[in-house]
């Protein structure tokens, strides 16, 4: 798929979490909207994947590390092909199977994740057993930028060059606000590029709403190293009121609002 085409599925991924949130009365659309186009790049370009058999073993494997990003994913998985784009307004409803944060009940997704910090040792463990399988797979994973100020991020940063695991990719959804507010006061991040540098990452930065920026950085592959991508983005991406605005982190739209940031969309 063409970087055009990408984008206008990344556009509909953020239709999806807007109105998915706004049935629900609940969710995280901020960090949903920002990884928005690192999403629909992975799952409209880069990721080996059959829709019609979740359970392909030559598949690649894609962690959402960020859970509460769950609308974005949900979506994704809907517009590929994995169960039909009417289960996405069953969000965070009792009976259905779209809960809140991923689960493995849903069809397409490999981890349970939400409990924030977890999800790269997980993609770490499936870049191992590739490797012992003797896969070609590769396995990705997605962090929010707020999500590494848990310690067992660090652990698995050392973990993955000691492997030298060159068949795992990592995105950090680098939109600078957290739930509690900017990154930078909550907890000081920089210099971020240098410290997984100094792990022993291969580090590529860019502008995580840049089709070809992220085509190119996901299909780097450098030999003996893990990759980590620092992708440059912008809460709420897409949506002007939300653009940037701490409260929309876990606040879903108003009925009244929905319409104006559907009518409004990127």
């Amino acid at each position: 798929m063409e970087a055009k085409e990408i984008k206008e599925k990344a556009k509909q991924i953020r239709r999806w979490v807007l109105k998915s949130t706004t049935a629900a009365g609940s969710g995280h659309p901020g960090g949903s909207l920002s990884a928005a186009d690192i999403i629909a790049t992975l799952y409209f370009h880069t990721l080996r994947h059959r829709p019609e058999e979740p359970d392909w073993p030559e598949r690649d494997r894609f962690v959402l590390s960020k859970g509460h990003a769950a609308p974005a994913l949900y979506a994704a998985l809907a517009l590929a092909g994995y169960f039909p784009t009417s289960e996405l307004m069953s969000l965070r409803k009792v009976g259905h199977m779209l809960q809140g944060h991923p689960s493995v009940k849903t069809p397409g997704v490999e981890a349970c994740t939400g409990s924030l910090g977890q999800g790269l040792s997980i993609a770490i463990g499936m870049a191992l057993a590739a490797r012992l399988d003797r896969r070609e797979s590769h396995t990705y994973c997605l962090l929010g930028d707020g999500e590494l100020e848990e310690g067992q991020v660090w652990e698995a940063a050392m973990s993955a060059p000691k492997f030298k695991l060159s068949n795992l990719t990592a995105v950090i959804d680098r939109n600078r606000l957290q739930i509690d507010g900017p990154t930078s006061e909550v907890m000081p991040l920089e210099p971020l590029a240098g410290k997984w540098k100094a792990f022993g990452w291969h580090v590529i930065e860019i502008d995580g709403h840049s089709i070809p920026e992220i085509i190119a950085a996901l299909s780097h592959r450098e030999e003996g190293k893990p990759t980590m991508v620092i992708a440059h983005t912008i809460k709420g991406k897409g949506v002007a009121f939300m653009e940037n605005v701490v409260s929309f982190h876990g606040k879903a739209a108003t009925p009244e609002q929905l319409g104006q940031a559907l009518e409004g969309l990127e």
